[in-house]
Protein backbone atom coordinates (compact mmCIF):
# COMPACT_ATOMS: atom_id res chain seq x y z
CA UNK A 1 0.00 0.00 0.00
CA UNK A 2 1.45 3.59 -0.74
CA UNK A 3 1.52 6.60 1.16
CA UNK A 4 -0.87 9.16 0.81
CA UNK A 5 -0.41 13.07 1.53
CA UNK A 6 -3.02 12.90 4.75
CA UNK A 7 -0.16 10.37 6.06
CA UNK A 8 1.79 12.74 6.69
CA UNK A 9 -0.35 14.43 9.20
CA UNK A 10 -0.31 11.66 10.95
CA UNK A 11 3.56 10.76 10.50
CA UNK A 12 3.95 14.87 12.06
CA UNK A 13 1.02 14.00 15.05
CA UNK A 14 2.64 10.17 15.82
CA UNK A 15 6.18 12.19 16.01
CA UNK A 16 5.56 14.85 18.55
CA UNK A 17 3.37 12.25 20.48
CA UNK A 18 6.22 10.21 20.73
CA UNK A 19 8.37 12.91 21.41
CA UNK A 20 6.81 14.70 24.48
CA UNK A 21 6.49 10.67 25.90
CA UNK A 22 10.42 10.39 25.79
CA UNK A 23 11.53 13.37 26.51
CA UNK A 24 10.15 16.59 28.26
CA UNK A 25 12.77 19.02 26.67
CA UNK A 26 10.94 21.33 23.84
CA UNK A 27 13.69 21.86 22.13
CA UNK A 28 13.68 17.68 22.03
CA UNK A 29 9.86 18.14 20.40
CA UNK A 30 10.81 20.66 17.99
CA UNK A 31 13.90 18.99 16.22
CA UNK A 32 12.07 16.01 15.95
CA UNK A 33 9.13 17.77 14.29
CA UNK A 34 11.85 19.69 11.88
CA UNK A 35 12.95 16.49 10.58
CA UNK A 36 9.94 14.10 9.97
CA UNK A 37 8.71 17.41 8.27
CA UNK A 38 12.37 17.47 6.07
CA UNK A 39 11.72 13.60 5.57
CA UNK A 40 7.89 14.21 4.53
CA UNK A 41 8.66 17.27 2.11
CA UNK A 42 11.35 14.39 0.24
CA UNK A 43 10.07 10.70 0.89
CA UNK A 44 8.72 8.26 -1.82
CA UNK A 45 5.17 8.32 -1.60
CA UNK A 46 5.16 4.80 -3.43
CA UNK A 47 6.38 3.85 -0.42
CA UNK A 48 4.01 2.43 2.59
CA UNK A 49 3.59 3.95 5.78
CA UNK A 50 5.64 1.98 7.86
CA UNK A 51 8.59 2.76 6.09
CA UNK A 52 8.72 6.27 7.38
CA UNK A 53 7.31 5.18 10.75
CA UNK A 54 10.23 3.23 10.92
CA UNK A 55 13.01 5.94 10.59
CA UNK A 56 10.98 8.23 12.99
CA UNK A 57 11.13 6.15 15.66
CA UNK A 58 14.76 5.00 14.94
CA UNK A 59 15.89 8.31 15.55
CA UNK A 60 13.50 8.90 18.64
CA UNK A 61 15.21 6.17 20.31
CA UNK A 62 18.25 7.38 19.04
CA UNK A 63 17.84 11.22 20.72
CA UNK A 64 16.74 9.70 23.86
CA UNK A 65 18.85 6.93 24.05
CA UNK A 66 16.21 4.58 25.41
CA UNK A 67 16.55 1.53 23.32
CA UNK A 68 12.19 1.00 23.84
CA UNK A 69 10.84 3.47 25.37
CA UNK A 70 6.92 2.55 25.36
CA UNK A 71 8.54 -0.62 27.14
CA UNK A 72 6.27 0.72 30.32
CA UNK A 73 3.33 1.26 28.87
CA UNK A 74 3.27 -2.09 26.59
CA UNK A 75 3.72 -3.64 30.14
CA UNK A 76 0.71 -1.61 31.33
CA UNK A 77 -1.27 -3.17 27.84
CA UNK A 78 -0.35 -6.57 28.66
CA UNK A 79 -1.41 -6.42 32.24
CA UNK A 80 -4.81 -4.82 31.47
CA UNK A 81 -5.36 -7.69 28.71
CA UNK A 82 -4.47 -10.66 30.59
CA UNK A 83 -6.86 -9.14 33.60
CA UNK A 84 -9.80 -9.52 31.49
CA UNK A 85 -8.50 -13.03 30.04
CA UNK A 86 -10.73 -15.24 32.30
CA UNK A 87 -13.67 -13.65 31.63
CA UNK A 88 -13.00 -13.36 27.52
CA UNK A 89 -11.90 -16.97 27.72
CA UNK A 90 -15.17 -17.87 29.50
CA UNK A 91 -16.61 -15.36 26.72
CA UNK A 92 -15.67 -17.61 23.91
CA UNK A 93 -16.06 -21.09 25.30
CA UNK A 94 -20.26 -20.23 25.64
CA UNK A 95 -20.44 -18.60 22.31
CA UNK A 96 -22.37 -20.51 19.45
CA UNK A 97 -19.33 -19.96 17.01
CA UNK A 98 -16.07 -19.91 19.38
CA UNK A 99 -14.48 -19.38 15.99
CA UNK A 100 -16.00 -15.68 15.46
CA UNK A 101 -16.03 -14.90 19.01
CA UNK A 102 -12.62 -15.37 19.06
CA UNK A 103 -11.73 -13.41 15.71
CA UNK A 104 -14.16 -10.57 17.57
CA UNK A 105 -11.89 -10.38 20.74
CA UNK A 106 -8.66 -10.77 19.06
CA UNK A 107 -10.22 -7.31 16.92
CA UNK A 108 -10.54 -5.63 20.06
CA UNK A 109 -7.52 -6.16 21.22
CA UNK A 110 -6.12 -3.71 18.31
CA UNK A 111 -7.60 -1.02 19.71
CA UNK A 112 -4.71 -1.06 21.70
CA UNK A 113 -2.22 1.33 19.35
CA UNK A 114 -0.03 4.27 20.62
CA UNK A 115 0.79 5.19 17.12
CA UNK A 116 -3.03 6.10 16.94
CA UNK A 117 -3.75 7.31 20.50
CA UNK A 118 -0.95 8.11 23.15
CA UNK A 119 -3.23 6.97 25.96
CA UNK A 120 -4.71 3.59 26.21
CA UNK A 121 -6.60 2.87 29.50
CA UNK A 122 -8.13 -0.34 31.28
CA UNK A 123 -11.79 1.37 30.39
CA UNK A 124 -10.90 2.03 26.94
CA UNK A 125 -9.91 -1.74 26.50
CA UNK A 126 -13.42 -2.92 28.09
CA UNK A 127 -15.11 -0.49 25.85
CA UNK A 128 -13.49 -2.54 22.79
CA UNK A 129 -14.68 -5.08 23.74
CA UNK A 130 -18.08 -4.32 24.32
CA UNK A 131 -18.42 -2.67 20.84
CA UNK A 132 -16.50 -6.04 19.41
CA UNK A 133 -19.17 -8.23 20.50
CA UNK A 134 -22.12 -6.70 18.11
CA UNK A 135 -20.25 -4.29 15.90
CA UNK A 136 -20.46 -6.38 12.28
CA UNK A 137 -17.29 -8.34 11.45
CA UNK A 138 -16.96 -7.76 7.89
CA UNK A 139 -15.07 -10.19 5.29
CA UNK A 140 -14.92 -13.39 3.65
CA UNK A 141 -15.52 -15.61 6.72
CA UNK A 142 -16.40 -18.76 4.65
CA UNK A 143 -13.10 -18.78 2.57
CA UNK A 144 -11.75 -18.05 5.84
CA UNK A 145 -12.98 -21.45 7.13
CA UNK A 146 -12.22 -23.38 4.38
CA UNK A 147 -8.25 -22.04 4.48
CA UNK A 148 -7.79 -22.62 7.65
CA UNK A 149 -9.37 -26.16 7.38
CA UNK A 150 -6.89 -27.28 4.58
CA UNK A 151 -3.43 -25.11 6.32
CA UNK A 152 -1.04 -27.33 8.16
CA UNK A 153 1.46 -24.42 8.96
CA UNK A 154 -0.30 -21.14 9.39
CA UNK A 155 1.92 -17.65 10.43
CA UNK A 156 0.18 -14.86 12.63
CA UNK A 157 1.49 -11.93 12.50
CA UNK A 158 1.61 -10.05 15.67
CA UNK A 159 0.76 -6.33 15.93
CA UNK A 160 1.12 -4.45 19.55
CA UNK A 161 1.24 -5.33 23.18
CA UNK A 162 -1.65 -5.99 24.92
CA UNK A 163 -3.26 -7.11 21.54
CA UNK A 164 -1.87 -10.23 21.89
CA UNK A 165 -3.14 -11.23 24.75
CA UNK A 166 -6.14 -11.27 22.70
CA UNK A 167 -4.60 -13.35 20.09
CA UNK A 168 -4.38 -16.06 22.38
CA UNK A 169 -7.97 -16.69 22.66
CA UNK A 170 -7.83 -17.07 18.30
CA UNK A 171 -4.80 -18.80 18.47
CA UNK A 172 -6.12 -21.52 20.56
CA UNK A 173 -9.10 -21.76 18.03
CA UNK A 174 -6.63 -22.50 15.05
CA UNK A 175 -4.75 -24.93 16.90
CA UNK A 176 -1.70 -23.92 18.48
CA UNK A 177 0.37 -26.97 17.08
CA UNK A 178 0.03 -25.68 13.35
CA UNK A 179 0.54 -21.98 14.22
CA UNK A 180 3.94 -19.97 14.31
CA UNK A 181 3.79 -16.32 16.09
CA UNK A 182 5.60 -13.76 14.77
CA UNK A 183 6.65 -10.43 16.75
CA UNK A 184 8.72 -7.41 15.40
CA UNK A 185 12.84 -7.93 15.66
CA UNK A 186 13.13 -5.33 17.90
CA UNK A 187 11.02 -2.42 20.05
CA UNK A 188 9.45 0.44 17.62
CA UNK A 189 6.21 1.63 19.34
CA UNK A 190 4.29 -0.50 21.62
CA UNK A 191 4.92 -3.24 19.05
CA UNK A 192 4.97 -6.49 20.30
CA UNK A 193 8.43 -8.04 20.68
CA UNK A 194 9.27 -11.34 22.40
CA UNK A 195 9.34 -9.47 25.55
CA UNK A 196 5.61 -8.90 24.98
CA UNK A 197 4.75 -12.48 23.96
CA UNK A 198 6.63 -13.90 26.95
CA UNK A 199 4.77 -11.67 29.51
CA UNK A 200 1.47 -12.19 27.47
CA UNK A 201 2.41 -16.46 28.35
CA UNK A 202 2.10 -16.65 24.01
CA UNK A 203 5.35 -18.67 24.74
CA UNK A 204 3.81 -20.95 26.50
CA UNK A 205 1.51 -23.10 24.74
CA UNK A 206 2.93 -21.87 20.78
CA UNK A 207 6.09 -21.49 18.67
CA UNK A 208 7.13 -17.78 18.89
CA UNK A 209 9.63 -16.21 16.57
CA UNK A 210 10.87 -12.36 15.56
CA UNK A 211 10.79 -11.02 12.36
CA UNK A 212 14.06 -9.76 12.07
CA UNK A 213 12.73 -6.01 11.86
CA UNK A 214 12.28 -2.76 13.69
CA UNK A 215 9.56 -1.24 11.40
CA UNK A 216 5.58 -0.95 12.45
CA UNK A 217 4.62 -3.49 10.43
CA UNK A 218 6.48 -6.10 7.72
CA UNK A 219 8.38 -5.10 5.45
CA UNK A 220 9.81 -8.31 3.67
CA UNK A 221 12.90 -6.85 2.51
CA UNK A 222 13.89 -5.13 6.13
CA UNK A 223 12.96 -8.53 7.74
CA UNK A 224 15.50 -11.52 8.13
CA UNK A 225 16.20 -14.20 5.91
CA UNK A 226 14.98 -16.97 8.18
CA UNK A 227 11.98 -14.83 8.57
CA UNK A 228 11.79 -14.99 4.92
CA UNK A 229 11.52 -18.16 4.91
CA UNK A 230 8.95 -19.04 7.33
CA UNK A 231 7.03 -16.27 5.29
CA UNK A 232 7.68 -18.00 2.61
CA UNK A 233 6.69 -21.35 3.66
CA UNK A 234 3.21 -21.05 5.33
CA UNK A 235 0.08 -22.65 3.66
CA UNK A 236 -1.68 -19.70 5.55
CA UNK A 237 -0.73 -16.22 7.23
CA UNK A 238 -2.88 -13.87 9.65
CA UNK A 239 -1.70 -10.67 9.67
CA UNK A 240 -3.03 -8.18 12.52
CA UNK A 241 -3.34 -4.75 12.66
CA UNK A 242 -3.22 -1.78 9.89
CA UNK A 243 0.79 -1.55 10.15
CA UNK A 244 0.97 -5.03 8.57
CA UNK A 245 -1.94 -4.15 5.85
CA UNK A 246 -0.21 -1.28 4.90
CA UNK A 247 3.05 -3.46 4.19
CA UNK A 248 1.52 -6.62 2.62
CA UNK A 249 -1.86 -5.57 1.31
CA UNK A 250 -0.33 -6.36 -2.32
CA UNK A 251 1.88 -9.37 -1.49
CA UNK A 252 0.68 -12.60 -3.35
CA UNK A 253 0.24 -14.87 -0.54
CA UNK A 254 -2.84 -16.71 0.97
CA UNK A 255 -2.88 -14.03 3.65
CA UNK A 256 -6.02 -12.60 5.55
CA UNK A 257 -5.41 -9.19 7.58
CA UNK A 258 -7.64 -8.59 10.86
CA UNK A 259 -7.60 -5.07 11.67
CA UNK A 260 -10.20 -2.27 12.74
CA UNK A 261 -9.83 0.62 10.38
CA UNK A 262 -8.62 3.34 12.03
CA UNK A 263 -8.12 5.94 9.56
CA UNK A 264 -9.71 7.69 6.24
CA UNK A 265 -6.63 6.02 4.30
CA UNK A 266 -7.51 2.61 5.18
CA UNK A 267 -11.17 3.58 4.83
CA UNK A 268 -10.72 4.49 1.49
CA UNK A 269 -8.30 1.56 0.21
CA UNK A 270 -10.80 -1.07 1.46
CA UNK A 271 -14.18 0.86 0.73
CA UNK A 272 -15.25 0.57 4.19
CA UNK A 273 -16.13 2.87 6.74
CA UNK A 274 -13.70 4.17 9.13
CA UNK A 275 -14.65 2.34 12.22
CA UNK A 276 -14.79 -1.08 10.11
CA UNK A 277 -14.21 -3.93 12.02
CA UNK A 278 -12.33 -6.16 8.80
CA UNK A 279 -11.13 -9.78 8.00
CA UNK A 280 -9.86 -8.76 4.14
CA UNK A 281 -7.32 -10.56 1.88
CA UNK A 282 -5.11 -8.74 0.06
CA UNK A 283 -7.99 -7.74 -2.86
CA UNK A 284 -11.16 -7.22 -0.44
CA UNK A 285 -14.00 -8.97 -1.36
CA UNK A 286 -17.78 -7.88 -0.80
CA UNK A 287 -18.63 -7.86 2.47
CA UNK A 288 -20.02 -11.21 4.46
CA UNK A 289 -21.35 -11.55 7.90
CA UNK A 290 -20.51 -13.92 10.74
CA UNK A 291 -23.41 -15.78 9.24
CA UNK A 292 -22.24 -16.69 6.55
Amino acid sequence: MESTLDCIVCFVRQALDAARMVSADSSVHEEIVREVLQWTAAMDLRMPPPVLGQRIHRRLRKISGNRDPYRAIKAQSNRMALELMPDLKKAVEAAPASLIMALRLALAGNVIDMGVSSTISSADIQGAVDTALTEPLVGPLATFRLALHEAHNILYLADNAGEIVFDRLLIEQLGPERVTVAVRGAPVINDATLEDATEAGLDDFVSVVDNGSDAPGTLLEDCSETFRRRFDSADLIIAKGQGNFESLSSAKRNIFFLFKVKCSVIASHVGLPQGTHVLAMPKIQAPVHENS
